[in-house]
């Protein structure tokens, strides 16, 4: 029964409660007389806005068309923002791309990643997302320019600005930062076609003109490559007018034994011939040869002897390691064979010393 007794007695307090809040009006208490917009038009936005919240200053802006206006520029903007979002997440999607596999946004483009990446995945997986992702960052960055840009004119036109004069300035300042900054913008931009076109990447040996090595990283504006001395350069891309890449495709490999004169060519040529066949024959060496190695006999003439040749077409990771075991092989054949090489030093004759002067007479 006690427990009746107060069910019945918050029914009743919570029913003088709402006869309160119904007694003390509208929720909005009035503010001035009713506008003259929803006594023309009540069904107007002025009238409905008046109706439901009692507010004049609400209702007259409403008639005015102020409030139209703010509700366009924030649909202007959200339709920027959500656009942007969903085109930023396109592009993320195409540059991150499945696990060893190359991004879907690098399809379309040529790849010129050697051959010897394909043992190394690591850095053929970092060089493809690091090309993916600079060209991921550069879409990105264009398209929110080009949303953003678009949105503000729209919105400038929507509040009533005369965009005439605004776009004439902006081009006026557009040459005056391209002047000011074409150093910058010569450097992106050769940077991007560095990265469209793949002329090298991560792990790539490369000879840039004064700087030379292996690049450790690629982007817009700057390019970095360790030399053999273990020294890091900073390349800025727009100063880089030529790239020799050591790394792509296939190498030949060129050793040259100075012999003096007098040698024996046809047989040296034998002995050489016979050291890169057994390189060839090799089973450690022969997957790094894509042809096999042969003697090309004389190649140059000097005045201290001959030049002879031998060369070996590999693959572009092998070509340093190659050289050096195709010159061993070939000095110690040459040693066993009792040929000479190297150019032989001229002895030096004695200088002559100038005759004596007779003494004049009457001197002793």
């Amino acid at each position: 029964m006690g427990v009746g007794c107060r069910s019945g007695g918050r029914r009743h307090y919570n029913g003088v409660m709402l006869a309160q809040i119904l007694a003390a009006g509208p929720l909005f208490p009035l503010s001035g007389s009713e506008p003259k917009c929803a006594k023309l038009d009540p069904g107007s936005l002025c009238g409905v806005l008046w109706r439901h919240t009692s507010q004049r200053w609400l209702a007259t802006l409403a008639s005015w068309g102020g409030l139209t206006k703010v509700f366009t520029i924030v649909m202007i903007v959200l339709i920027a923002l959500v656009l942007r979002w969903l085109i930023n997440r396109a592009i993320t999607k195409l540059t991150r791309g499945k696990p060893g596999g190359a991004p879907a946004i690098l399809k379309p483009l040529k790849e010129r990643a050697p051959s010897a990446f394909l043992e190394a995945a690591a850095l053929l997986s970092e060089r493809r997302t690091q090309r993916a992702q600079t060209i991921g960052s550069v879409l990105r960055s264009i398209t929110s320019a080009a949303i953003f840009t678009i949105a503000v004119m729209t919105i400038l036109g929507e509040v009533g600005l005369n965009l005439a004069p605004l776009i004439a300035s902006a081009g006026i300042a557009g040459v005056a930062i391209g002047f000011g900054a074409q150093n910058l913008v010569k450097d992106f931009l050769s940077g991007m076609f560095m990265m469209l076109e793949d002329q090298y990447g991560v792990g790539d040996v490369v000879d840039l003109g004064e700087a030379s090595g292996t690049v450790e990283s690629v982007g817009l504006r700057v390019t970095t490559v360790r030399d053999s001395a273990g020294v890091v350069w900073y390349i800025r891309n727009g100063e880089i007018v030529r790239v020799g890449n050591k790394s792509q495709g296939w190498a030949m490999v060129n050793v040259d034994v100075p012999v003096p004169f007098g040698t024996d060519i046809e047989r040296t040529q034998q002995v050489m011939q016979e050291a890169a066949d057994t390189l060839a024959a090799d089973d450690e060496w022969k997957d790094d040869l894509l042809a096999p190695p042969e003697a090309l006999g004389v190649e140059q003439i000097t005045g201290t002897g001959l030049t002879l040749r031998v060369n070996a077409k590999t693959t572009s990771a092998a070509q340093w390691r190659v050289a050096r075991e195709l010159r061993r092989r070939v000095t110690e054949a040459l040693d066993d064979a009792k040929i000479q090489s190297g150019t032989a030093i001229a002895s030096t004759p004695p200088p002559v010393q100038p005759p004596v002067p007779p003494h004049p007479p009457g001197r002793t």
